[in-house]
């Protein structure tokens, strides 16, 4: 059995993969070995592994004998441990979450369902690091993949709608503890249907706007509000989060498939989990409605196509209805009023699974399948 080194298990997306990998069976096939930063020597996750103890993150000669470390420890640890190991000779593939090596030449992105060709193709020419995506791109992408892989798309708009987890595990904790602050102040009030609404409204509209409100994580409220900007600020008027619409999609793309334009804007609402995307889609021709339907319904496995009407739109295709699963729903779709070939579309899915942690997982399965 290959010898896989797992990294930053504990965090938010290394725990929904190692969860994926129970439900999936991938220990059967592989022999894991749990690494820690701060807890070397304790007992480790028990799977029937070779090594029942955690071991050192930081230890080079305990991490060049792994056949494939899998790491979702963050950019810093990527940052200080990759070239180490590269550096003395370590031979062995490397599977991040971390968006450090994203746009390196010797990394690719990793989207199998999309991009597999170029997976194998690269494989073959000896790449050996392999990284996931932009989480709101990854979604997209599978989303409109029928479209893409009918050479459909001549530019997309995607104007993002991003949970408070795609931020952190601590900024999730913070948004449940700004809700709560909302309800308390108007706690002795709300049950009371005589009292004037508006006034409840001024109450939590303070609480949110005063220094006593807990905002240490997002530095402002996104309980009952939003916050219009995602990640570093460019100096150009783009947010990095924009920029790597365009940047990351077309890497993905670069080896299979037309470049597409890509751009729009990126906000943080108060949701726990889960992205959604208003797309506006310029067709490179005339396509009619029901072929574009057809095309996004059959674009993969996971796809979920849900007809453009009120009711299930409702049911179907919010976070709520999509958390937890490997789903992509995609729906509101229609010719806009625009110019011709020009549609809309709306879709939601859970960055923490297709965003994050499952291509990741679909890559080790096939590292491991490549190298048996």
């Amino acid at each position: 059995m290959k010898k896989i080194g797992f990294v930053g298990w504990r965090g938010m997306v290394g725990s929904v993969l190692l969860s994926r990998m129970v439900q999936e069976s991938d220990f059967n096939h592989i022999d894991l070995y749990f690494f820690t930063t701060s807890q070397v020597g304790e007992p480790a996750p028990n799977f029937n592994q070779t090594e029942t103890r955690l071991l050192d993150a930081k230890s080079y000669d305990e991490l060049v004998k792994m056949d494939i470390i899998l790491s979702c420890q963050g950019g810093s640890y990527t940052q200080e441990i990759y070239p180490l190991l590269k550096k003395n000779g370590w031979d062995g593939h490397w599977i991040d979450a971390a968006s450090t090596l994203r746009l390196e030449e010797s990394a690719l992105i990793v989207l199998d369902p999309l991009n597999g060709k170029a997976i194998d193709e690269a494989y073959s020419a000896g790449i050996k690091t392999w990284v996931g995506g932009n989480c709101t791109v990854s979604l997209m992408l599978l989303a409109i993949q029928g479209l893409i892989e009918n050479n459909a798309v001549e530019w997309v708009s995607s104007m993002t709608y991003q949970a408070a987890s795609g931020a952190g595990a601590k900024n999730m904790r913070e948004l449940l503890i700004q809700m709560g602050e909302i309800h308390s102040s108007v706690a002795d009030k709300i049950d009371d249907l005589n009292h004037n609404i508006l006034d409840l409204d001024k109450s939590s509209q303070e609480k949110m706007n005063s220094n006593s409100f807990t905002s240490e994580q997002f530095g402002m409220p996104l309980a009952g509000s939003l916050i219009p900007w995602i990640d570093e600020d460019l100096d150009n008027g783009k947010s990095k989060e924009e920029w790597k619409g365009q940047t990351e999609t077309n890497k993905i793309l670069s080896s299979c498939y037309d470049s597409i334009k890509v751009d729009g804007l990126c906000v943080r609402i108060g949701t726990m989990r889960s992205h959604s995307q208003a797309l506006t889609i310029k067709l490179k021709k005339n396509i009619d409605l029901e072929r574009v339907e057809n095309f996004l319904a059959n674009g993969n496995d996971w796809v979920k196509f849900v007809a453009n009407n009120k009711a299930d739109s409702a049911n179907y295709l919010t976070p709520a209805a999509v958390s937890g699963k490997l789903d992509i729903a995609i729906g509101r779709v229609r010719m806009l009023n625009l110019e011709d070939n020009v549609i809309s579309a709306f879709t939601v899915g859970d960055q923490l699974l297709w965003g994050a942690a499952e291509p990741l997982r679909r890559m080790l399965n096939i590292l491991i399948k490549k190298e048996s």
